[in-house]
C-alpha cells in the first residue's frame, strides 16, 4: 500500500547545461482533479530524449513546458489517490504511467488515460523501462513501417532501449531482422533479443556486411543515429523501402562533452538533403516522428499499450535489461547513458522503492 507523504521529491532543470543541472528538489503534491490518478513512483525510466531535454534541444519540451522542467516520460509505482470520476483504478494498484515530462519524481499525478496495468510477472523496475521505448518502437514498426511478413529489416542501435524493442517487435511481425550495435560486447545481447544477424559497426564494415545480409536492399531501416548513417540507410533501401527516423544521436555530445553549437551546425550541414524527386524515382519513403507529440492521441496510446501488454503477457516480448541509479543520481544515470556503452535501459529508483 502507498505510504503517507506531505510532499514530493523531483529532479528539476532550471536551464540547459551539464549533469549538474539535474537538481533534486522538494515540492508540494499536485492537486487531484476528478479524472486524475496519483502514483507513488517506485521507478522511473531514463531515455536519451531526457538528455536532449537537459541540453535544451528537445523541441516538444520547449513547446509544452519550457524552463524549469522535470524530465521523464515513464514510471511504475503504486496508486496513492484517485479522482472522483476514476472507478477502474484503485488505491494500492501497481501500475505503469506515461507522462509528457515530469517522470523523474517520487510522486506523479496524471490523467487516468495515461495509466496502465503492469504486464504479468514483471517487476516495477522492469515495468518502468517499458513504455517509452516500446511505444516508440510500436509506432515506428506497426503504425509507420508496416512491414510484410518476411520483410528484411535493419535496426540501428539494436542493443539499446528502442532498438532492442524494435528487434523484438519486428520478429513478432515475421520479419528477417539484422541488428547493428556499437561494440562487440553488445552482439550477444542483440542476438538474444531475436536478431537473425548482428553487425558490430565498431569493426568498420557496417555497410559491406549489411549488403551481405540483404543484397537486394532492406524493406525497412530504423535509424536514430542521424548524420553518421542516415544517407547510407536511405541508399540501402530496396524499392518500396521505408526509412523510419526517430532521432539524431550522432549529432549530439557524448558523455562529459560540452555542447558546441558550431559542431551542431557542422552536422546539420552534413545531414543528407532528401529530394522528393529521388524518392519518387527510386520508389522509397522517409518517415519521422516524436513520441511526445502523440500524447494527445488517447485512443492510439491506449491501443498501442494494450497490444504491447498482450505481447508481453503472451511471452512474445521480453523486458529490457535494466541497470539502476537512485533518483538523486539522475545526472550520473544520464552520463552513463551518454557513453553509448549501456545495454537495455537505465531506471531511477525513488524512496518508495526502499
Amino acid at each position: 500500500m502507498p505510504r503517507p507523504t506531505d510532499g514530493l521529491d523531483k529532479i528539476v532543470i532550471h536551464r540547459r547545461g551539464g549533469y549538474d543541472r539535474l537538481r533534486l528538489e522538494r515540492h508540494v503534491l499536485p492537486r487531484l482533479s476528478a479524472q486524475d490518478v496519483h502514483v507513488q513512483v517506485h521507478a522511473a525510466g531514463v531515455n536519451y530524449a531526457d538528455c536532449v531535454v537537459r541540453m535544451g534541444l528537445y523541441s516538444s519540451a520547449k513547446d509544452y513546458v519550457g524552463w524549469p522542467i522535470t524530465p521523464g516520460f515513464e514510471v511504475a509505482g503504486v496508486v496513492a489517490r484517485v479522482g472522483g470520476d476514476v472507478t477502474d483504478v484503485r488505491v494500492g494498484d501497481e501500475v505503469i504511467a506515461v507522462t509528457r515530462f515530469g517522470g523523474y519524481a517520487s510522486d506523479l499525478v496524471v490523467p487516468r488515460r495515461q495509466v496502465f496495468a503492469i504486464p504479468r510477472g514483471m517487476t516495477m523496475v522492469q515495468a518502468a523501462a517499458v513504455p517509452a521505448v516500446y511505444l516508440t518502437a510500436y509506432h515506428a514498426a506497426v503504425e509507420l513501417a508496416r512491414p510484410k511478413h518476411g520483410a528484411h529489416v535493419l535496426v540501428h542501435s539494436a542493443a539499446g532501449g528502442v532498438g532492442g524493442a524494435l528487434v523484438q517487435i519486428a520478429r513478432v511481425l515475421g520479419c528477417h531482422v539484422v541488428g547493428v550495435v556499437g561494440g562487440a560486447h553488445k552482439v550477444e545481447h542483440a542476438h538474444a533479443l531475436g536478431a537473425h544477424a548482428v553487425i558490430d559497426r565498431s569493426a568498420g564494415r557496417l555497410w559491406d556486411e549489411a549488403e551481405t545480409h540483404s543484397p537486394a536492399g532492406y524493406d525497412v531501416v530504423f535509424d536514430a543515429n542521424g548524420v553518421d548513417t542516415l544517407g547510407a540507410s536511405l541508399r540501402h533501401l530496396a524499392p518500396m523501402g521505408r526509412l523510419i527516423v526517430y532521432g539524431f544521436a550522432s549529432m549530439l555530445p557524448r558523455a562529459d562533452q560540452k555542447l558546441r553549437w558550431w559542431r551542431l551546425a557542422w552536422h546539420w550541414l552534413r545531414t543528407p538533403r532528401i529530394s522528393p524527386f529521388d524518392l519518387t524515382t527510386r520508389n522509397r519513403s522517409v518517415m519521422g516522428f516524436n513520441l511526445s507529440y502523440l500524447f494527445d492521441h488517447a485512443k492510439l496510446l491506449a491501443e498501442s499499450m494494450g497490444q504491447i501488454t498482450r505481447w508481453f503477457d503472451e511471452g512474445l516480448l521480453r523486458a529490457p535489461a535494466v541497470s539502476t541509479f537512485p533518483l538523486a543520481a539522475a545526472g550520473e544515470a544520464q552520463r552513463s547513458l551518454e557513453t553509448g556503452n549501456t545495454v537495455g535501459k537505465i531506471v531511477l529508483l525513488t524512496e518508495h522503492a526502499q
